[in-house]
């Protein structure tokens, strides 16, 4: 006990020390000159990636999220102030570029977070009319397995391929009371929304991912964007393995990791393995005798089309754009809070005319979504301000020097060293948008045209998708917790050996690639396909001989 004490007193009397340094810094400093751009010490280097590191390093040791992503938040902010604690705080909430108040200030951010509350109200009310158990009365009877449910949920994931939040956030509302029916723990649900949510969208020529990658290309380069993204689909062999891999170790039973451990336990009747369950009071399922499996059906469908309606309305498809401009230039989040509250309003006529829900039942519905969805609202906002941060550092401009420095002397190589450096990217920033659009106008300059440039530009994709599936300040991985209703960290944990595995059989067959270009033999590129799918399963059935399937239930 005393040496609990004595701890607790020498890291207090550290934390002072080093508040004191920092306030004599401070003193002797004063405020940055007004003149000319403010520019950190350590703009652009090694150091620049420090924040994220710390902020991923913290949450996968101490498996508590919100602190972990502060720590990095305030390690950035004090890096770009030079150690001054006035400008590290203005940084960290009011910068113009990366702050808090900026990130929440945002409309694009803050549609996000509207969504994700309408969403809130809505799976609120789907459970309290009874819907979503009817429904799961209604799939139980249809899916009979374990296999059976996982592999639903990844129907639907593929089905919406409009866009990842939306896809993310849908499909967990919709498949979670089946998956809980055949005891599918909530880190497999999660990890199964999160794997058929960017890895489908970035292969999906009509979704918000596709205009973002069409919107990428220089435009004084003179290169249909939208038709170098159809040529990167063969190429971009993360998300076709994601895919094929999910499958694989639904088939085959199989799971590793940290994951195996939370199957194992979801078999036995404890669907989160541990002591965080931050969405289980908001889980309780309401029958009602006079509630039909269309009360979430419908409410479901109205969603989706209305979202994919309102998406292409703010893309100019009613005004003379085709439909391929009007992705191109839709707003998802404005799209996405359209579609919510044109289906909030049909659900509140259709419920009242069902006389399912009555009018002051549907109003507490309203602060009951609010709160089932203010630890993801945190967490993106924590992550947005981090990544908002990292960015002032000059991390991006640091990776892309990088990339720049390897693509002079290593173009046979280019897609791997360009698919390790785009996941990093997105891993350390939490941004896969933001990693290929730094990165893609780079490797046009390497590949100006040709099959490498389609080639190249896939593996940038293949990288960003692969980095930000994985990363812990991801919006997207943030999305499938919120999904799955898991908590994050476990998402997270029991997810990294899943990707680890399908981004090492990538960069085999991007190194494929690399030595038939090398040699020549560009045109025997899409061999490193089908090689990297038998790889990967023939991994997988080794994993499942040592470690032995899961019994079907």
């Amino acid at each position: 006990m005393k040496m609990k004490v004595k701890r607790k007193q020498a890291v207090m009397l550290g934390l002072i020390a080093v508040f004191a340094v920092l306030l004599a810094i401070t003193m002797l400093t004063g405020k940055p000159s007004a003149d000319g751009e403010y520019t950190s010490t350590v703009y652009a280097t090694a150091l620049s990636l420090l924040p994220p590191v710390i902020a991923i390093g913290l949450a996968l040791f101490t498996k508590e999220v919100y602190t972990s992503l502060l720590a990095g938040i305030l390690a950035g902010a004090l890096l770009y102030a030079n150690g001054n604690l006035e400008l590290m705080l203005n940084t960290m909430l009011f910068n113009e570029d990366g702050g808090m108040v900026s990130k929440l200030s945002d409309s694009g951010n803050v549609g996000i977070l509207v969504f994700l509350v309408m969403l809130g109200i809505l799976v609120s009310l789907l459970n309290k009319a009874g819907g979503s158990a009817a429904f799961g009365k209604w799939a139980s009877k249809h899916i009979k397995t374990r296999i059976g449910a996982q592999i639903s949920v990844m129907i639907l994931g593929v089905l919406i391929f409009i866009d990842d939040y939306f896809n993310c956030l849908t499909v967990g509302s919709v498949m979670r009371p089946v998956t809980d029916r055949h005891k599918v723990s909530r880190a497999k649900l999660s990890y199964i929304i999160d794997a058929t949510a960017a890895p489908v969208c970035i292969i999906a020529p009509i979704s918000s991912w596709a205009a973002a990658v069409t919107s990428s290309v220089p435009a004084d380069s003179g290169i249909n964007g939208f038709a170098v993204f159809i040529q990167t689909i063969p190429y971009n062999l993360y998300a076709i393995l994601t895919l094929v891999m999910l499958l694989t170790i639904t088939v085959l039973r199989v799971d590793f990791g940290p994951m195996k451990n939370h199957e194992m336990n979801a078999i036995a009747g404890d669907l989160f393995t541990t002591p965080g369950r931050p969405y289980e009071d908001n889980e309780e399922e309401i029958i009602k005798e006079n509630s039909h499996v269309l009360d979430l059906v419908l409410p479901v469908v109205v969603l989706i089309i209305s979202c994919i309606v309102a998406m292409i309305y703010t893309g100019g498809f009613f005004t003379g754009a085709s439909f391929v401009e009007a992705f191109a230039n839709s707003s998802a989040s404005v799209g996405l809070v359209l579609g919510g509250s044109v289906t909030l309003a049909f659900t509140f006529v259709y419920y009242m005319m069902r006389d399912v829900l009555s009018f002051r039942e549907f109003t507490e519905c309203i602060p009951d979504g609010f709160k089932s969805m203010i630890a993801p609202i945190m967490i993106l906002t924590l992550a947005w301000t981090l990544s908002g941060v990292t960015n002032l550092l000059g991390a991006k401009v640091f990776v892309a020097n990088m990339v720049q420095h390897f693509a002079q002397g290593l173009q046979g190589f280019l897609p791997m060293v360009i698919f390790v450096v785009a996941a990093f990217l997105a891993f350390a920033t939490g941004t896969s948008w933001g990693t290929f659009s730094i990165l893609i106008p780079i490797v046009i300059g390497v590949f100006p045209s040709g099959q490498m440039m389609a080639i190249s530009i896939a593996s940038c994709l293949a990288g960003a998708v692969c980095g930000d599936h994985c990363s812990p300040i991801s919006d997207t991985t943030i999305m499938a917790s919120a999904g799955g209703h898991c908590e994050h960290v476990n998402h997270v944990a029991t997810q990294l050996p899943y990707v680890g595995l399908v981004a090492a059989v990538c960069m085999i067959g991007y190194f494929i690639i690399g030595v038939l270009q090398a040699v020549g033999l560009t045109q025997f590129s899409l061999l490193a396909l089908p090689v990297c799918i038998v790889l990967l399963v023939a991994v997988l059935f080794v994993i499942r001989a040592k470690t032995g399937g899961k019994e079907e239930i």
